[in-house]
């Protein structure tokens, strides 16, 4: 029995593909017992690196996807039993989509969408009119959907997903490839939306740190399939108030991970060439480290160009936990 303050929740859940033949045909894990909850009335956000496994928990919940194992319910209802009833509470949206019919106008392209649900033709357009209006496009209810720019597109996708007022709403990366002012609007009208729908549930992936940390009530980091910690963005943060981080810029060494490799108090590491110079990010398990550090680095040929003592974010969670960053690649 799924208690009834969840919209969603987990069970060991667990997906794994198998690759063709001439990909290999070995088995890719690529959700590893996942037990997850999602309050009702709730904002969450998964946030991890792309293929941690995000976009595939979400289509197991939306009821495209099949586990291999383990369960999961939305709205209280087995998405394996029951798909069809799963499918009355819930709406999804897709970063990079490019839905729509061409030909047709936007709200054209939205009435349409309205009738598959059922929405009275006075209710649709009542409420496309108004949802337009909030992501900025009222000036563009009449124009052909492939006069739309790829902002737009996703702006009306972000309606379409919003139009049928649905009790629990996925959106897979919306801001996905967008320019910073759509991702803002976009932003912006999610907040929104949930101010005045209080009793309506959002699931949100995203590899945008910025983005968990501005909307979320609470984040759960997952990477390669597992979910790696879950509590709201400050207290996540928190976690990392006992330790000390760093950002340091440095000439004249390559690589600080090999000069610094098994030093005693760096808890993580990572480093990227920035303006001529290697940026490095450290997590030290306390203050007093910093002191072995940097003579380490000296001794190495390395010159200190800039230090500063940094608040914890959520990159500096991600780092600590995984021993990269969001943005590297899996080893």
């Amino acid at each position: 029995m799924v208690p009834m303050d969840l919209a969603v929740k987990t069970e060991d859940l667990t997906r794994v593909f198998r690759l063709r033949k001439r990909e290999g045909g070995r088995e890719v894990l690529a959700l590893d017992r996942v037990n997850l909850e999602v309050r009702r009335g709730e904002l969450f956000g998964l946030l991890g690196p792309n293929g941690a496994g995000k976009t595939t928990l979400i289509k197991i919940l939306a009821t495209l996807l099949a586990p291999t194992s383990g369960r999961a319910f939305v709205a209280g209802v087995d998405v394996v039993e029951n798909p069809a009833e799963v499918r009355r509470h819930i709406n999804m949206v897709c970063g990079g989509e490019t839905s729509g019919y061409g030909l047709l106008t936007v709200e054209e392209n939205l009435w349409m969408f309205a009738q598959f649900y059922g929405i009275p033709s006075r209710e649709a357009r009542r409420r496309i009119g108004e949802l337009l209006s909030l992501v900025g496009m009222a000036d563009r209810a009449k124009t052909k959907v492939y006069h739309l720019s790829s902002g737009m597109r996703q702006k009306m996708n972000v309606v379409r997903g919003f139009l049928t007022d649905p009790e629990i709403l996925f959106l897979d990366e919306p801001t996905l490839g967008l320019d910073v002012q759509t991702a803002r609007t976009i932003r912006g009208f999610i907040r929104q939306w949930l101010r005045e729908h209080p009793d309506r549930t959002i699931l949100l992936t995203t590899h945008y740190m910025h983005e968990a940390d501005e909307l979320c009530d609470r984040v759960a980091i997952i990477d390669r399939g597992r979910i790696l910690a879950c509590a709201a963005p400050a207290a996540l943060k928190k976690t990392l108030q006992r330790e000390a981080v760093f950002r340091l810029y440095l000439e004249g060494l390559a690589d600080a991970k090999a000069a610094l490799d098994g030093m005693p108090g760096v808890r993580a590491l990572a480093q990227q060439e920035e303006d001529g110079r290697l940026r490095v990010d450290l997590i030290l398990s306390e203050e007093e480290v910093l002191v072995s550090v940097l003579s380490r680095l000296q001794a190495k040929g390395a010159k200190l160009a800039e230090l500063r003592k940094e608040e914890p974010t959520l990159e500096d969670v991600f780092l600590a936990l995984v021993g990269r960053r969001l943005s590297e690649e899996a080893p």
